[in-house]
């Protein structure tokens, strides 16, 4: 058990090194993870319900005693990113099955790993956490609405086919995830120290699927995508974090929303686009999953490092008086 709990960190610490590896792999090699494209749905899933079991019924009181924090935290994950991909889609003059992509990642939810790098940021993490949770619930209608807004010039939407979707994938594995940790809490807590392993494979294998069944795609249009990807990730977390502070909110809370706000469930909008519009609307969630664990580290430690400025600042004033 040892053995697989330091198993589990190690792969969990390299993540994005596993990601960036296997992501390599299938583009050049595409048939050595094409198989697993027919698995991102169940993948993904797993994913979700990994999560819900580190949650309690309990876990979501933290949404109502902090109400305006995480309306704030929502409602800037969702104006901010999907705006932004709409915006860069039409400056970019993406092809419609490319800008559909980019619009899913911008309307989908925020990703767990952001709860990860809120933690290693030195960041409000249970802001975090409520914030994943809030927009999670939110997504099954929130998502579809605003992709069907959004990206409705480009290509036609099925609201209900992809409001079902997403209860499907999302929902369900994270209400079933809550339900065994309430019924199993003992062994759940034993166990819970190997769930990033499961993910992280689980991630890693989505990535790999949807990478080799677009290679062609992103060998032809790989440089504008990770242009349009990269600005919209860091505008993300650069307009998430101006937002908190123009609102007054301390370093802590500004670096959960910034996060929050940059780091998208980019395995949820490429299982949806896979499901609903086809392997080349999937690549920007695939470029995005390697890239947003490379950025997301980067920013993680840079404001963290900001934290301890701010500490040796004051710890400095007071010194002087």
């Amino acid at each position: 058990m040892k053995a697989l709990e330091a198993l589990s960190n190690f792969i969990s610490k390299y993540m994005a090194a596993f990601v960036i590896i296997v992501a390599a792999v299938a583009l050049f090699m595409p048939w050595t993870f094409k198989w697993a494209a027919g698995y991102v749905t169940y993948l993904l899933g797993i994913v979700m319900f990994g999560m819900g079991m580190t949650l309690r019924f309990e876990d979501f009181k933290l949404v109502f005693q902090r109400p305006k924090d995480v309306l704030v935290g929502a409602v800037a994950q969702f104006t901010i990113m999907p705006g932004l991909a709409w915006l860069l889609a039409t400056l970019f003059q993406l092809p419609p099955e490319l800008a559909v992509g980019v619009i899913l990642v911008g309307t989908c939810p925020g990703g767990t790993s952001s709860n990860v790098m809120t933690y290693l940021a030195r960041g409000d993490v249970p802001l975090s956490v409520s914030m994943t949770m809030t927009t999670t619930i939110l997504a099954p209608v929130v998502t579809p609405l605003l992709t069907w807004w959004l990206a409705g010039a480009w290509i036609e939407i099925s609201l209900a086919a992809m409001m079902i979707s997403i209860v499907q994938v999302v929902v369900v594995p994270i209400v079933l995830g809550i339900v065994i940790n309430k019924l199993f809490g003992d062994f759940v807590r034993r166990a819970i120290k190997l769930l990033p392993l499961i993910s992280v494979i689980a991630i890693v294998l989505i990535v790999g699927g949807v990478v080799s069944v677009s290679s062609q795609q992103i060998m032809q249009t790989g440089l504008l995508i990770m242009a349009v990807v990269m600005l919209h990730n860091l505008l993300g977390y650069a307009l998430g974090f101006a937002v908190a502070k123009a609102l007054r909110m301390n370093l802590a809370k500004s670096k959960a929303i910034s996060i929050e706000v940059g780091m998208q469930n980019s395995g949820l909008a490429s299982s949806l686009a896979l499901m609903h519009f086809g392997a080349a609307a999937a690549i920007p969630g695939a470029v995005f999953s390697v890239w947003h664990n490379i950025s997301g580290s980067l920013a993680a430690n840079y404001l963290a490092g900001k934290m301890e400025k701010a500490e040796k600042a004051k710890a400095e004033k007071l010194a002087h008086n």
